[in-house]
């Protein structure tokens, strides 16, 4: 991993106190994470020493307020950390991403007191990690229409049975509690009855919950993604998270949060691509010049530092929107479109210039090479973010 510091946040938009933050988190991923996360990747293992510190530093708890044991912090100092992390490695930023915004924030934002007080203290410090057990095997953008997974109240307990695929951060040592979305009944529709869609809270361990061994992943290798499976899964009536029935529409503001959390991970990448290109490009000699000299090399670099920029610019301006209470959607689907985009390309350019090194997993490049692809899939696809913008403009959903 190259030393070189890239000053690229534009910073007239960050209040002192943010650049406090970025600096900080750009200074420990180069000295903590950065000279040992190709270890953890090449092994496929869970770095949850990086992941201890990173809980000292009080990044799990970023965006919540003192009482919980959190920074009292924002959702946009949460983003930024989130791209100082990625600009080295996607695997320990996706971790903290989903751990804050799909495992505690959930619970912080429909939890009664009684369960706010149990579980977000310990989530906020990092001491343990949340999940969201959301996606099914057969369901994928569908969630509703592929969604299996039944939850049926049984005098004062909750009996969950299904299972749920591709879930971030739900078989870790430290994995203490999982967000289900399960099917609690039905409800009327306008095209007949529809299913009743309620989130349920099952702390690990639970009797009757399995959890899979580690997928076997194309990227994001030092990062915990299973699948979660339920029999006769019993917890008790009052861990139902928020109200019955409205677990989709729950799950769906907590994803426009997300969108611009991911957007930041993939800026991230997108702006470390840049970063490592720049230092290569002038160490590299091909033909007695360093490749930086030569034209073509210039201007892919340019083009992937003009595409870090825009969708930089892109996530700032739907945290902005967020934090001022003003609708987001459409500026969250796009901050997600752009930079999955620019990460995904910008990947592709920097294996370009590094050739052959570019292939290999000691190299940062080969890592965001595989890392790239899955932010134009995962928390919603890009199609999905198209869906979602061409609604926002008026046109009208698929009949």
């Amino acid at each position: 991993m190259t030393t070189a510091t890239t000053h690229h946040l534009p910073m007239h938009m960050l209040s002192e106190e943010h650049e406090t933050l970025r600096r900080t988190v750009e200074e420990f991923a180069r000295r903590e994470v950065a000279p040992v996360i190709g270890d953890y990747y090449e092994r496929c293992e869970f770095p949850y020493e990086i992941v201890r510190k990173m809980g000292e530093l009080g990044l799990f708890g970023l965006p919540f307020p003192e009482e919980y044991g959190g920074m009292g912090g924002d959702y946009f100092a949460l983003c930024l950390a989130l791209e100082e992390l990625a600009r080295v490695d996607n695997s320990v930023a996706i971790t903290l991403e989903a751990a804050v915004s799909l495992g505690a924030m959930p619970i912080y934002r429909f939890g009664t007191p009684e369960q706010k007080a149990t579980w977000l203290p310990k989530l906020t410090s990092g001491e343990m990690l949340g999940a969201f057990g959301l996606t099914e095997a057969g369901g994928g953008s569908d969630v509703p229409g592929g969604m299996r997974t039944t939850a049926v109240l049984d005098g004062d307990e909750w009996v969950i049975n299904g299972t749920k695929a591709f879930i971030t951060n739900s078989g870790t040592a430290i994995t203490g509690v999982i967000a289900v979305a399960a099917i609690t009944g039905t409800r009327p529709g306008p095209d007949g009855p529809r299913p009743e869609i309620s989130t349920i809270l099952v702390p690990s361990g639970t009797p009757g919950l399995t959890v899979s061994r580690k997928y076997s992943k194309v990227g994001w290798n030092a990062s915990d993604t299973r699948e979660l499976s339920f029999t006769d899964c019993r917890v008790p009536a009052a861990n139902l998270l928020g109200e019955r029935g409205r677990g989709y529409a729950q799950f769906l503001q907590i994803l426009d949060e997300g969108r611009i959390a991911i957007a930041a991970v993939a800026v991230g990448l997108a702006q470390g691509c840049v970063d490592e290109s720049l230092a290569y490009a002038k160490q590299r000699r091909a033909f007695g010049h360093a490749i930086g000299e030569y034209q073509a090399i210039q201007f892919k670099i340019a083009d992937m530092a003009a595409r870090a920029h825009t969708a930089r610019l892109a996530y700032y301006h739907a945290a902005a929107k967020m934090l001022a209470g003003e609708p987001f959607k459409k500026e969250a689907a796009m901050a997600k479109l752009v930079a999955s985009n620019a990460a995904m390309d910008n990947a592709r350019d920097a294996t370009q210039i590094f050739g052959g090194y570019g292939f290999m997993n000691e190299y940062p490049v080969g890592r965001f090479y595989r890392d790239a692809k899955i932010l134009e899939i995962g928390e919603g696809t890009s199609e999905v973010q198209r869906m979602l913008i061409a609604r926002e403009l008026g046109l009208p959903a698929l009949c």
